[in-house]
């Protein structure tokens, strides 16, 4: 089997389409349609739907995915294997994050990891923290840093780095000027939240639970897909927000937005890196998660 068809297969999953895939691959379309029928035709079967302009892969498609993800990484684990022995460590090595750690901790540890390693591509695939697991199990990447704990038995969760959440109002707001604010005068606040299921709105949940607050309960006026489109909001003065700190330490140092105690309640973020169980590291994998724990202690 071509390695490269599964390489081309693999982008039409990801980009779900043809088209871009084409574009991402420098490829004709024609030639990646190609790729496709010759893999369906080696596997007897159909490997993806083809619905208009959009392209999705079919059950069978999903178990091929997930394997030629794992033959794509293990060629580049014989390659960058070699290097390593020869003492050249080079090659592209794919880090996954959820938003947190993908937007305020990774990008320094990565710089810092490439003036070590300058032979080194990196590439960083963020999402939410369940996308990510998932990425992490099928091989997709190695290893990655999430702000929720996952309870698939398949993966290894070990706290790294930690943040912590807070309440931040904007630096104008009347409450602004109170050193902290009882658990129960937080139904006086309007907030905004991340969407269900974020790593973020989850330990939101957890940790006001824990002091018998109920989400359901708070004055919620908008919901937003991302912790920046959050913070502006709260910037603009649409309503206050639980935030990780790293995401608002510039604007709390600023003024522009204030960071308050909740009375008797503390909201540590713990970051994991996660990597597959029993899974044999790649050289580059294994020179960054030494890096990280070097970073960490």
């Amino acid at each position: 089997m071509d390695i490269r068809r599964l390489e081309v297969f693999c982008k039409v999953v990801e980009q779900e389409s043809f088209t871009r895939a084409a574009a991402a691959m420098l490829l004709s379309q024609p030639s990646v349609s190609e790729h496709v029928r010759t893999l369906e035709e080696y596997f007897g079967t159909k490997l993806v739907d083809r619905l208009g302009r959009s392209v999705s892969a079919t059950a069978a498609g999903r178990i091929v995915y997930s394997y030629a993800c794992r033959i794509i990484a293990l060629r580049e684990e014989a390659r960058q294997a070699v290097l390593d022995y020869q003492g050249e460590l080079a090659g592209t090595l794919t880090v996954g994050a959820s938003t947190i750690p993908g937007a305020y901790l990774l990008p320094q540890l990565v710089e810092g990891f490439k003036r070590q390693y300058s032979g080194v591509d990196m590439m960083l695939k963020i999402a939410d923290s369940s996308d990510i697991a998932t990425a992490v199990v099928d091989g997709a990447v190695e290893l990655a840093l999430v702000g929720t704990r996952g309870r698939d038995a398949r993966l290894e969760y070990e706290q790294l780095f930690a943040d912590e959440l807070v309440l931040v109002l904007p630096g104008d707001h009347p409450l602004a000027c109170c050193d902290e604010l009882p658990p129960r005068r937080l139904s006086e606040l309007e907030f905004i939240l991340r969407e269900p299921g974020s790593g973020t709105r989850l330990e939101m949940e957890r940790a006001l639970s824990s002091v018998g607050v109920d989400v359901a309960q708070l004055r919620v006026v908008a919901q937003m897909g991302s912790n920046e489109a959050i913070r502006q909001g709260v910037r603009a003065g649409i309503g206050a927000a639980i935030l990780s700190r790293l995401c608002v330490e510039e604007d709390i140092a600023a003024g522009k937005l204030v960071a308050m105690k909740i009375a008797t309640l503390n909201m540590p973020r713990p970051f994991y890196l996660i990597k597959r169980k029993r899974r044999q590291s790649s050289p580059l994998a294994a020179a960054f998660d030494n890096y990280l724990h070097q970073k960490h202690n």
